[in-house]
């Protein structure tokens, strides 16, 4: 069913054999259950995360949004960490994700945001100049994002070694998206345009990126996390012979920094450079609801974990037309190791609960 490594590159580095390894499913817990799939070695199930699951439709999520903003939630570790931890109370996921957002890392760099009234994010400037690239400062970081760290801190002692724990960042293409067109766009447009127009500029803006994720991720690793997850949310804006030089070569930047030891992810939404997301050097790549997860698979090296890719919509109906869509990707996934099962995109704030258990339901017998 998969193409062999050499149909689209070697990887440049050998992952430890799919079939070595073998731990009697018994005793895996959810943590080892997600690194073994992260590594492509056999586990007993596929694991389960999904994007978003912390907050938005959690009815005790909606309750601290009573009494608190977005910004206080996740700037407060401990309310940070109660978010984090509800979904894993709730439903027993394999791997919990921090709560956070991708906006963090330009925050820290000097440019802050906030969410309108009508939906979406304001960043509290635009960059138009170089005067403005400038401005940014990578040197913030460290010091501006430790109440993250404290978070992940919290949630590990929480967690400890039974559940994973994941930490993220945006890319540096779709932070500079947001950062050139003053916030959330119907239409992103300025970054390619800075792209074409002034290459310089444009790439002096993500070498500021980069250079500030690579010190995040560090920090988010060294508090505790155990993978993390680099979401190219705007990815799919760049035609495949473009995705290289405007995103993917950052990311594999962001990669090599970081080493070996943590598994890297990369969600790069509607993308379809497959040979370009492999360049990256992630250990697991993200597929979107926007392809059959059999055909994306196919084209990816079988020493190369993928994760998805259940279609959002399908949790706000009947939890039997989840089952039934989730059996299907288990049918097509079956006999190949390294599967994390997730979403195509983010949890629906609407989402029916019963959906998200008959996911689990299903997985599990």
């Amino acid at each position: 069913m998969n193409a062999s490594p050499a149909a689209i590159g070697n990887r440049g580095e050998k992952i430890e054999s799919a079939h070595s390894s073998w731990v009697p499913p018994t005793a895996l817990t959810s943590r080892q259950r997600f690194i073994r799939a992260c590594r492509v070695l056999p586990v007993d199930r596929p694991p389960l995360w999904i994007m978003r699951q912390a907050g938005r439709a959690l009815p005790e999520y909606r309750q601290l949004k009573q009494k608190y903003t977005f910004l206080q939630l996740a700037q407060t570790p401990e309310l940070a960490a109660e978010v984090t931890l509800q979904p894993i109370r709730r439903f027993g996921f394999d791997a919990a994700i921090i709560f956070s957002d991708i906006l963090v890392v330009p925050e820290a760099m000097g440019m802050g945001y906030s969410f309108r009234e009508t939906g979406g994010v304001r960043m509290d400037f635009t960059i138009r100049s170089e005067a403005e690239v400038e401005r940014l400062c990578v040197e913030q970081v460290l010091e501006r994002l430790q109440y993250v760290v404290e978070a992940i801190r919290l949630v590990k002692g929480d967690l400890r070694d039974r559940t994973s724990l994941l930490g993220f960042v945006g890319s540096p293409w779709t932070l500079a998206n947001f950062m050139l067109d003053g916030g959330s766009s119907k239409e992103h447009t300025r970054a390619i345009a800075l792209f074409h127009a002034n290459r310089p500029l444009f790439e002096k803006l993500c070498e500021k990126l980069t250079k500030a994720i690579i010190t995040f991720l560090r920090m988010q690793i060294c508090a505790g996390a155990d993978a993390v997850q680099i979401f190219d949310t705007l990815g799919g804006l760049l035609p495949a012979e473009l995705f290289q030089a405007a995103s993917g070569k950052w990311i594999e930047r962001i990669r090599h920094a970081i080493g070996k030891s943590t598994p890297v992810m990369v969600f790069s939404k509607g993308t379809r450079d497959w040979s370009g997301l492999v360049a990256t050097g992630a250990d697991v790549i993200g597929i979107d609801h926007g392809i059959s997860l059999a055909e994306a698979a196919a084209q990816l090296p079988d020493n190369l974990a993928v994760q998805g890719n259940l279609d959002p919509e399908l949790l706000l109906g009947a939890p039997e037309r989840t089952a039934a869509a989730t059996k299907t990707l288990l049918a097509q996934m079956d006999g190949r190791n390294g599967w994390i099962f997730n979403l195509g995109h983010g949890l629906p704030p609407t989402a029916n609960l019963e959906c998200i258990s008959a996911i689990i339901d299903t997985l599990r017998h």
